[in-house]
């Protein structure tokens, strides 16, 4: 029996090859969803459901189902009977837990707070800034190349799988798990508005053409926003509204967000809710609950979102590790979306070798092991696989083995003091 089950979870870990009989265990790109908990209100009955939901979709142990109960309909809850909350989820929280999804639209904002920080990390006016356009708490989950969060920094990543009713929760889910058995592609388009207040993101945008262009098509548009565009993977932009989202169709697994003011006011602001997104098709977004001014730091960096996404890790890591100050906005969508972590492989026409095509390895070196049985035993290569900056696939001779491990031996991380240096303080400070 101890066999059969290590098996059945070998197996489950080693994702299907297009058009081939070649199984590949990579290595581990994301948090697994045995590591995610899912909190869960119960006086709402539409979290209830949600999480009931989700739990089914992504195969969540019913040990990380965590139950509180507080008051519905309203925006905001105070600190102390949060703090309260918090401990309760704390308790039931399994050790092995390294991020957290939510199963409601409001409460979003917990005193200063945004309410997806204050489970990650606790409450704390650390994390809010003690004067206008002030600076506050810095993550130290930042561009971090971690997989286990809570091990490395003492704090669970949390995402709220957000929705004003079920319909829409669901389809938001849907897309989720579609975007793990499609081939992701499509576009991501970096719009630069007339309302400049709100485009100080777009200094970045060069840069993220320049770096990966070779994985992904990029566009950078100088425009009041897009229409008519069908391939939609990325948006990032700057309004306090967006036009012709009824107009975009977004691919399973996409990610799109505005820079302004209230945007993470998910139920009642006078700007675009973020919301509009996930209705709109988005798989994730993110807003700010409380003014945050125009700091490039309280919002998502797309270099090192995309950085991070593209590179196999799950929604709520890369959007996490993008915002250098997580304190006053809220994070939403599938938690555990990641479209760019799988593979596909293609049998070269002169038949001696297999062209992997992944974007799910990291620059550096590897080491290929192969079988003839998912368990074993496992022969070494004699090369070692290398894997540059940029490139996103390797070619593999043919054999009889059809089951391979890769191992990194030596593998590059990005550096934390390269790509943080555009999220320096911009010159001058609007409310956005």
């Amino acid at each position: 029996m101890k066999t059969l089950i290590t098996v059945l979870l070998l197996v489950s870990q080693i994702a299907y090859a297009n058009n081939t009989n070649i199984y590949i265990q990579m290595p581990s790109t994301h948090i697994q969803n045995n590591e995610l908990a899912i909190i869960v209100n119960d006086k709402d009955p539409l979290s209830k459901r949600i999480a009931r939901y989700y739990q089914q979709k992504r195969g969540i142990p019913d040990r990380n189902i965590i139950h509180i109960s507080f008051k519905t309909l309203r925006t905001t809850i105070s600190p102390n009977e949060f703090n309260e909350l918090k401990k309760q989820v704390d308790t039931q929280t399994p050790a092995n837990i390294q991020a957290y999804a939510l199963t409601w639209a409001e409460p979003y904002r917990v005193g200063c707070m945004s309410i997806t920080t204050a489970f990650a990390s606790g409450y704390s006016k650390e994390w809010c800034s003690s004067e206008r356009c002030g600076k506050t708490q810095a993550s130290p989950y930042f561009n971090s190349s971690s997989k286990k969060p809570y091990y490395s920094y003492q704090i669970r990543p949390t995402m709220a799988i957000a929705a004003i009713n079920f319909k829409q929760a669901k389809q938001l889910i849907d897309r989720g798990i579609q975007a793990q058995n499609i081939p992701a592609s499509g576009t991501a388009y970096l719009v630069n508005t007339s309302d400049k207040a709100r485009s100080v993101r777009s200094v970045i945008f060069p840069l993220v053409k320049e770096i990966f262009s070779d994985w992904q098509n990029i566009e950078i548009v100088n425009s009041e926003g897009i229409r008519d565009k069908k391939d939609v993977m990325f948006y990032f932009t700057g309004r306090t509204h967006i036009p012709d989202l009824d107009t975009l169709t977004f691919l399973p697994g996409a990610v799109a967000d505005h820079l302004t003011s209230s945007g993470g006011k998910l139920t009642n602001t006078r700007q675009m809710s973020s919301l509009r997104w996930l209705e709109a098709g988005a798989t994730g977004s993110y807003g700010t609950v409380v003014e945050p001014c125009n700091l490039l730091q309280k919002f998502p960096n797309p270099l090192i979102m995309m950085s991070h996404y593209l590179r196999g890790e799950t929604l709520v890591e890369a959007y996490w590790k993008s915002v250098a100050w997580p304190g006053q906005g809220i994070f939403i969508g599938d938690p555990l979306a990641r479209p760019f972590a799988g593979y596909r492989v293609i049998t070269h026409p002169a038949g001696d070798q297999w062209i992997v095509q992944t974007q799910a390895l990291a620059p550096g070196n590897y080491q290929v092991f192969r079988s003839y049985s998912p368990v074993g035993p496992y022969q070494e290569d004699k090369n070692i696989l290398h894997i540059p900056r940029g490139q996103s696939g390797f070619d593999l001779a043919t054999s009889a083995q059809h089951y391979l491990r890769i191992v990194p031996v030596a593998v590059k991380t990005m550096n934390k003091q390269g790509l943080p240096m555009l999220m320096q303080q911009s010159p001058k400070q609007y409310p956005p």
